[in-house]
């Protein structure tokens, strides 16, 4: 198919289980061995915290984005399968599935409601049916759908969300310029945190905490400016600033 293609999910854990990241990633990993989705990325979405929303821990969902090469029949019971086999016992798994020109500007709105109300998985569903989009809920009461949907329409929006997985972002670490580091790690942008580009010559300090986010449907890591009894310029921003960036 070669088409654009969007896979969210949420509440895959429960308060024991590894959580829904470490999920995403499992289930991209197998999508790729499987020829079923070129996957290029995993991003993670942070939703409403609030005591009327049942969440596990963070109220976090995550978005799986690539190239569909099989069919979406396939990607559909294969994602469906993945999930029912693999998500903790007591979830309530969600999982929306949307091609590229399936992904309205109402899925974007509703992905930044979530960010800021309670939303209800009746809305989810009727918004899905609208556009076409695929979303089931899997497991419990199924009301992952609504992070699930949310997390689609938060990636396609282009301006939310931190790297969970991109190909060598977490296994590539130490002292680059800026040049070498984009030619290993196919992030589109370095910048310092005031935004401004950084010259491709500068050196940075890649850390292993390293989380570029989505800005302006670019993928974008940024670094710290560092003094001048540093080895080099520049280092991978920290958590604690990523954190507060991206949520």
């Amino acid at each position: 198919m070669n088409v654009r293609i969007y896979i969210g999910i949420d509440d895959t854990d429960n308060l024991e289980s590894r959580g829904t990241g470490y999920i995403a990633r499992a289930l991209a990993q197998s999508l790729r061995h499987t020829d079923l989705v070129n996957v290029c990325c995993i991003t993670r979405h942070q939703l409403l915290v609030d005591p009327r929303i049942p969440y596990t821990s963070h109220n976090s969902s995550a978005c799986i984005t690539g190239t569909a090469i099989g069919n979406d029949y396939w990607i559909r019971n294969y994602c469906s399968d993945f999930l029912l086999e693999n998500a903790a016992s007591g979830s309530d798994v969600g999982l929306c599935i949307a091609f590229e020109e399936e992904v309205h500007e109402d899925v974007v709105h509703f992905g930044n409601l979530a960010k800021r109300e309670v939303l209800s998985k009746s809305s989810a569903e009727k918004l899905a049916r609208d556009h076409e989009i695929f979303l089931a809920g899997l497991t419990g009461k199924k009301i992952g759908t609504i992070g699930a949907l949310a997390a689609v329409g938060l990636r396609f929006g282009g301006n939310d969300g931190r790297l969970l997985w991109m190909e060598k972002l977490r296994e590539v670490q130490g002292v680059f310029t800026i040049k070498k580091y984009c030619e290993m790690v196919p992030v589109d942008l370095i910048v310092d945190i005031q935004g401004n580009p950084i010259h491709e010559e500068a050196t940075i300090r890649i850390t292993e905490w390293c989380r570029p986010i989505v800005r302006n449907k670019k993928i974008v890591l940024f670094a710290e400016k560092l003094n001048g009894n540093e080895n080099c310029e520049y280092q991978s921003a920290s958590k604690e600033y990523i954190k507060l960036i991206s949520q």
